[in-house]
């Protein structure tokens, strides 16, 4: 049987991959990026913003959905 998160550890979960999203969108990420190299005719940071984004997009949509599937489930606690 699969062990169901308790919906405190998936916001506690969520608050920190939303403050990672935020890191890895600011200068000391940024500025490692940004460099004058090229991936397949590409400049480093643009791939990173191509590839960061639409992966933290992917990741809010993942979140949402589970605390969705929680918050949809009645709560089994409170019965013997």
């Amino acid at each position: 049987m699969k062990k169901m998160q308790q919906p405190s550890q998936l916001k506690e979960a969520w608050v920190l991959c939303f403050l990672l999203g935020v890191v890895m969108l600011n200068y000391p990420f940024i500025h490692i990026f940004n460099k004058d190299a090229t991936l397949f005719g590409i400049p480093i940071l643009i791939l990173y913003l191509m590839v960061g984004w639409p992966l933290s997009i992917m990741v809010i949509f993942l979140f949402t959905r589970l605390l969705d599937r929680n918050s949809s489930q009645p709560d089994n606690r409170d019965q013997p």
